[in-house]
């Protein structure tokens, strides 16, 4: 496969993106780095109740650095890369559904939480579908805020690059990534233009609800891994793109 094989990537500009960057190189494609997120830690942490939801490797890295601890409550991450974590940090973790989406936490957790306390700590954009189902379930539920997501300044440069269709992949890693891109593409004037050299492209999104979001937009989604892992995406996307550019 040649290098003519533009891949853009929208994590935050942290580890998180040189891990992407490195990754995608190392698969023969050019990554296109464009951090679509931003974290704000808000330094709060969750009351140890008798259920604790983690619902993101970056809440799990934000607890462990505030020495924080699940204690005896029955821990429950929303994947296996989330889950990885944590048992990195230490941590024993007791359930991890069979479906890592909101929905899938919520089908695991309904017959069990009937008047148990459950404590969510997540980012400000958590989906409601998690608070509502599990207090249908009768669980009486918190939830802790433990960063805050926002776009951040300057970013975009991949929407122009999709307008102009100078882009065979993207990998979308969330709901909100979407629709920051989606805006900077306004902010510039190219949203249409950048939906369709997106439908000329690979689009990969890491799970059903950024599929979602996605096709609400009026974006094909040609990719959705089986398992919400930021890697396997990218190499799927890449493994999509690559046919029409191999040498």
């Amino acid at each position: 496969m040649s290098r003519q094989v533009r891949v853009a990537v929208f994590r935050p500009d942290d580890d998180r993106m040189r891990d992407a960057v490195e990754l995608l190189d190392s698969l023969g494609a050019t990554p296109v780095p464009d951090p679509m997120l931003a974290v704000e830690p808000t330094g709060a942490t969750p009351e140890a109740g008798e259920y604790v939801v983690l619902t993101s490797k970056t809440g799990v890295e934000l607890l462990a650095e505030a020495g924080w601890s699940p204690g005896d409550a029955t821990l429950v991450c929303i994947g296996p890369s989330t889950a990885g974590n944590a048992r990195d940090a230490g941590w024993t973790v007791d359930i991890v559904p069979e479906e890592y989406t909101s929905a899938g936490l919520v089908e695991r957790l309904r017959d069990e939480v009937g008047g148990a306390t459950v404590e969510v700590a997540r980012s400000d954009h958590g989906s409601s579908v998690l608070l509502d189902g599990l207090r249908e379930a009768g669980a009486e539920v918190y939830e802790t805020v433990l960063y805050r997501l926002s776009a951040p300044e300057g970013a975009g440069q991949s929407t122009v690059m999709a307008a102009g269709g100078e882009l065979e992949g993207v990998c979308f890693s969330s709901s909100l990534t979407v629709e920051n891109f989606l805006a900077a593409a306004e902010a510039r004037g190219v949203r249409e233009e950048a939906i369709e050299g997106l439908n000329g492209a690979v689009v990969g999104v890491i799970g059903p609800p950024t599929r979602e979001t996605a096709e609400s937009y009026g974006i094909e989604v040609d990719v959705v891994p089986e398992n919400a892992d930021f890697e396997k995406l990218a190499c799927a996307v890449v493994e999509a793109a690559a046919p029409t550019y191999r040498e």
